[in-house]
């Protein structure tokens, strides 16, 4: 009896660990675990829109002509193992110039040029130029749902990749701040999701949802779909 109790007790712990992202996932249990995606439904917008901001659909409303125009671009959601063999996923902070996303977290990529095979290439080709990854060093295992971005009329393609070795990332000085690396176990932990303000068109303070990883705050389109890759890896680890 003594023994059954230890055994609960030690899997409850070990449970609450993981739920409270104090846990580490070694990238060779995570690469396998992920092997499941390929066939696996997409959450789709159920999960993005859990991190869309409120005024999103006025926008998407507003602009229903224009998007049957936009402009296309692709971005890949890498995972790699650090140093540590622990499983992370890379993210760019944007220089600040006068546009749209200024200054905001992104995922590497960028738009569809005339010499791209595919929307597949257009993210491996922009994630070697803006972080230093070469595309044979990436394996894609899965298209994400697309992403439509009013305020660029940009729709973008996300896909989700690995690499399975580290990589020595370079960032593209002319666009990309700083390189930001977040652990799988902070991404996945639920206290990572916050509420923030940010400034609407119409100069009001509204606030919406959004990630805080590694101190820097990701709303918007970047939250939408990061919040679908983190429902799709919630069915598998």
């Amino acid at each position: 009896m003594r023994l059954l109790i230890f055994t609960i007790h030690n899997t409850d712990a070990t449970y609450n660990k993981k739920k409270s992202g104090h846990f580490k996932m070694d990238f060779n249990i995570f690469l396998k675990s992920i092997s499941k995606i390929k066939n696996l439904e997409l959450p789709g917008e159920v999960s993005q829109i859990k991190m869309s901001p409120p005024y999103r659909l006025e926008l998407m409303e507003r602009n229903k002509v224009l998007m049957k125009s936009a402009k296309q671009a692709a971005v890949l959601s890498l995972f790699y193992p650090n140093k540590n063999n622990e499983t992370h996923l890379i993210l760019i902070l944007r220089k600040t110039y006068k546009g749209v996303h200024s200054a905001q977290v992104g995922f590497p990529g960028g738009k569809v040029e005339h010499s791209d095979r595919n929307l597949q290439t257009t993210a491996l080709r922009e994630t070697h130029e803006e972080v230093g990854v070469p595309e044979h060093q990436v394996q894609v295992l899965k298209q994400m749902t697309p992403m439509y971005i009013p305020p660029s009329n940009f729709t973008v393609h996300p896909f989700f990749g690995v690499s399975e070795s580290t990589p020595d990332f370079i960032k593209q000085d002319e666009e990309v701040e700083g390189l930001i690396e977040v652990a799988l176990s902070h991404f996945l932990d639920d206290a990572s999701v916050i509420s923030t303000s940010v400034k609407t068109s119409y100069k009001i303070d509204v606030q919406v949802p959004a990630f805080k990883l590694n101190d820097h705050v990701v709303w918007g389109a970047t939250a939408m779909m990061l919040s679908e890759v983190k429902d799709l890896l919630k069915k598998v680890l």
